[in-house]
């Protein structure tokens, strides 16, 4: 933990000097959403465009409603491109196809579209993915804010007058935000990893292969964890870090060594979630929410349930819930993971031993699968298999936070 700190002030003094005014804003990369439309057009690309919208039909898409939201997508895109041309910026678009050429070549990347297409934009404005040491900030807006929620995106207010937003941003008038991101180091005998695959567009398409070098592990870590290499993955988690079987239906076999302890914690159950705080929003917040009947369950199984003082609170249950999933969230830059077991498996001998907690908060994380046809997926987008043998370290540096853009 005094490292940490000491890092972070360390980042502290070094991005004073990078404070907004003195932000240049020359060359600007907008990032595209994959529309439902173009996703059609992937899949079946031996067809006319009459072809495709007629096989839509036929299987009940209302095709007419998939065309206005791409068109309305585009439309907002090359608004955005505009904004940024008025201002005197070049401008590249690319899609989801983005390389570690064209990400070091902006100032400033810009996602258009929703949440998915800012974490696809945030796994690769890395250091590691970039293979250099330029971290490159990210603002994103929100294409359709009546349909998406857009945490990670700017106000719904600059999605209705975006360049306003773009000419805050080109005269500095804005805030630096820092989310912390995990990192994932792949353990092993010969530091070798697997490929990766691209679920972005919904098919298994092998990803640009970025090398990051294997390292040797110290004696103590290669002691510890019975390897003898290291190999940090180029990807870093903005949001989650999830490991399960590939299918949902089979049982995930896991061991897990939290803060590098002595204790090995083993568990079977429907996967592991490790979360960031800007991820404790998403699907963090899904596994462990509670509600409202959740609650009212409770206090009515308690032994005086008839009394006025659990009657007075199974009157306000909504709130309650309402409290108690509101502190689920944590803050985007805290330095801390929480993990959590989803649907853990409590009988007999599971989980071992007994007291293992479900879900908690760590620094660090180590993994050993147990599973047959696992993956380890990234933000729901990047996935390495994770069958029996695999062992990964998850853990968040301060130096691979990322810079995002902030308006008020």
């Amino acid at each position: 933990m005094l490292k940490s700190k000491q890092l972070l002030k360390q980042f502290a003094k070094e991005y004073a000097n990078f404070a907004p005014a003195n932000f240049q804003l020359k060359r600007a990369l907008v990032v595209t959403k994959l529309s439902r439309y173009e996703l059609e057009q992937l899949r079946h690309p031996e067809l006319t465009r009459e072809q495709l919208e007629q096989k839509l039909r036929d299987r009940g898409t209302d095709v007419e409603m998939v065309l206005y939201l791409h068109n309305l997508h585009k439309d907002f895109e090359r608004r955005i491109v505009q904004s940024f041309q008025d201002v005197g910026c070049e401008v590249k678009l690319s899609s989801s196809s983005l390389s570690k050429d064209v990400m070091s070549w902006a100032d400033v990347i810009v996602p258009v579209g929703g949440d998915g297409t800012f974490l696809l934009s945030a796994n690769r404005a890395s250091p590691l993915f970039a293979l250099s040491q330029q971290k490159t900030p990210i603002v994103g807006f929100n294409s359709d804010p009546q349909r998406s929620a857009g945490r990670l995106l700017l106000p719904k207010y600059f999605s209705e007058n975006p360049e306003e937003a773009v000419s805050r941003i080109k005269s500095g008038d804005f805030k630096w935000m820092h989310r912390s991101r995990i990192r994932t180091t792949m353990l092993g005998s010969n530091g070798k990893i697997p490929e990766s695959t691209d679920l972005f567009r919904h098919t298994a398409v092998k990803m640009e292969q970025v090398d990051t070098a294997p390292e040797m592990l110290d004696e103590h870590m290669a002691n510890k964890y019975k390897a003898k290499m290291k190999r940090i993955l180029p990807y870093l988690a903005l949001n989650e870090v999830f490991i399960g079987e590939h299918i949902s239906a089979r049982v995930s076999h896991l061991q897990l060594v939290l803060d590098h302890q002595d204790l090995v914690n083993k568990t079977k159950c429907s996967g592991l979630c490790v979360s960031t705080g800007t991820g404790s929003t998403s699907w963090h917040t899904s596994i462990n929410r509670i509600t409202s009947s959740d609650v009212d369950d409770l206090l009515k199984s308690l032994p005086n349930s008839d009394s006025p003082d659990v009657l007075r609170l199974r009157e306000n249950v909504d709130e309650i819930a309402q409290r108690y999933n509101q502190g689920l969230l944590f803050a985007p830059d805290d330095p801390r993971l929480c993990y959590s077991i989803r649907e853990q498996i409590c009988v007999g001998v599971w989980p071992s031993p007994s007291t293992f907690k479900a879900r908690d908060f760590v620094q660090s994380v180590f993994i050993k699968s147990h599973c047959i046809d696992a993956n380890l997926v990234i933000d729901g987008s990047i996935s390495y298999p994770f069958n029996d043998g695999a062992k990964v370290l998850l853990e968040i540096c301060p130096e691979d936070a990322l810079l995002t853009i902030a308006l008020d």
